[in-house]
C-alpha cells in the first residue's frame, strides 16, 4: 500500500470558477439532430443561476467527435443543476444522438489576465492553490427499496462475489463500501484511475449483473438494465457525488469506516454539505481528532458523510457528527429536522441525532493492495 505523507483533499466548496468539459461521440448521421437539440438546450442552460458561458466544438480530425465546454461561477450551482430533474429532462434529446459521453470538471487555478470575457469579480474567483491528491476518484450511488424489503436487499448486496479489481493498466477498483439507512441504499466506491472505465467494467461483470437483477424487484424506482435509456436515467438519478474529501497523510491501524445520513430540511442540502466540509478540514488539521478521513456525498437534500475514524461512533459523537466548535451545533441544528425539543446543546440531543444518522454497514471491501 502506498502511504501519502501530505494531507489530501478535494472540494467543490473552495469558491473557484468551474470549467466543465463534455466529450461526445455522435451516432452516424446524427450531427444535425444533435445541433438542433443543442441549440434548444443552450438557451435554457444560459438562464441557470451560476452559468457564465459555453462553447460547442467539433473535431477537425473526426467529425463524429464533439466537445462542449462550459464555465460556472463555482461548483455548487453547477452541481445543483446537473443533479436536478430539470437536467435529466433537458439532456434527454441529446442522448438519442450520442454513442458515448464523458464529463470532466475542473477548478480554475490560473488564466491569462487580459481576457475580457470575465467580469472583474469573476476573474478573482480562482482556486488559490493546488490541492494534493492521492490518485483516487470517489463516487456513490443511492437508491431506495420498497419498505419491508430491507433485510432481503441487505442479504443480496452482502453476498455477491467481488468483481476483478484490475480494470486496465491504469485503472483499479480500490474499495466498495455499502450502507443502508432505512430503505435507502448507499454504495460508495473508490477508484484508482478512470472512474467511467471502472463503472463500465463493473457493470459488465456477470456477478454484478446477477446482483442488480436480484435487487430489481425491490426497487422503488423501476429500471430495465437491458434498455440503455432506462438504465441511464436510473443511474443519473442515483448518482451521489463526492463534493468534499479530506484525509490525513498517514495511515493508522484500528480505523473503522462509518456512514452518517443527515435529516436535512428542504433545500438545505448544499448548506449542510458545505458546513460538514468545513468541519472536516478542521478535524484533519487537529492531531487529537479521531476522524482520519471524511468524504461528503451530496445530491439535493441527501447528505451522507463517510468517515474513517479511530473507534466506534459512540466514543466521540461530536466529532463523528462534525459538531466541534462553539457555534456549529446551533448552525447545523437550524439546517436539520431535529426531534422536538432537541437543540444539539446537550449530550442527550447529540446522542439521539447520532442514532438517527448512523447507517447500517452492509459490506466494506478493499482490493488486495489498497
Amino acid at each position: 500500500m502506498t502511504t501519502v505523507s501530505e494531507k489530501v483533499s478535494q472540494s467543490a466548496f473552495d469558491g473557484s470558477r468551474l470549467r466543465v468539459i463534455l466529450l461526445l461521440d455522435l451516432q452516424d448521421g446524427a450531427q444535425q439532430r444533435f445541433m438542433d437539440a443543442y441549440e434548444h438546450l443552450r438557451s435554457r442552460v444560459a438562464s441557470v443561476p451560476g452559468h457564465i458561458s459555453d462553447q460547442l466544438c467539433q473535431s477537425i480530425e473526426n467529425p463524429s467527435q464533439w466537445l462542449i465546454t462550459s464555465e460556472w461561477e463555482s461548483a455548487p450551482p453547477f452541481l445543483a443543476w446537473v443533479n436536478s430533474e430539470d437536467h435529466v429532462e433537458m439532456v434527454q434529446p441529446l442522448h438519442s444522438c450520442v454513442r458515448d459521453t464523458r464529463s470532466l470538471r475542473f477548478s480554475v487555478l490560473r488564466e491569462t489576465p487580459e481576457l475580457p470575457v470575465y467580469t472583474e469579480a469573476s476573474a478573482r474567483n480562482l482556486q488559490a492553490a493546488p490541492r494534493v491528491g492521492d490518485g483516487t476518484v470517489r463516487h456513490a450511488l443511492t437508491f431506495t427499496v420498497r419498505p419491508g424489503s430491507e433485510a432481503d436487499v441487505a442479504k443480496i448486496l452482502s453476498e455477491y462475489d467481488s468483481p476483478t479489481a484490475q480494470v486496465d493498466e491504469h485503472t483499479r477498483l480500490r474499495r466498495t463500501s455499502l450502507f443502508m439507512h432505512g430503505n435507502r441504499v448507499v454504495r460508495a466506491i473508490e477508484v484508482q484511475g478512470d472512474l467511467v472505465a471502472a463503472l463500465r467494467h463493473v457493470a459488465r461483470q456477470p456477478e454484478v449483473r446477477a446482483v442488480e437483477e436480484a435487487v430489481n424487484p425491490y426497487l422503488e424506482q423501476e429500471r430495465d438494465l437491458e434498455d440503455p435509456e432506462s438504465a441511464r436515467v436510473f443511474f443519473t438519478r442515483a448518482a451521489l457525488p463526492a463534493v468534499h474529501h479530506v484525509a490525513r497523510g498517514q495511515s493508522e491501524t484500528g480505523v473503522e469506516r462509518h456512514a452518517l445520513s443527515y435529516p436535512v430540511k428542504p433545500d438545505c442540502g448544499m448548506a449542510v454539505a458545505r458546513l460538514l466540509a468545513r468541519q472536516a478540514e478542521l478535524a484533519a488539521d487537529d492531531p487529537a481528532s479521531p476522524v482520519m478521513a471524511s468524504t461528503i456525498l451530496q445530491r439535493d437534500d441527501i447528505v451522507v458523510r463517510l468517515i474513517d475514524m479511530r473507534g466506534p461512533l459512540e466514543r466521540d459523537p461530536v466529532s463523528a457528527l462534525g459538531l466541534d466548535g462553539h457555534r456549529t451545533p446551533a448552525v447545523l441544528g437550524r439546517l436539520l429536522r431535529l426531534e422536538e425539543d432537541d437543540d444539539l446543546a446537550s449530550d442527550q440531543s447529540v446522542a439521539r441525532l447520532l442514532t438517527r444518522c448512523a447507517m447500517e454497514p452492509v459490506t466494506d471491501r478493499r482490493s488486495a493492495d489498497a
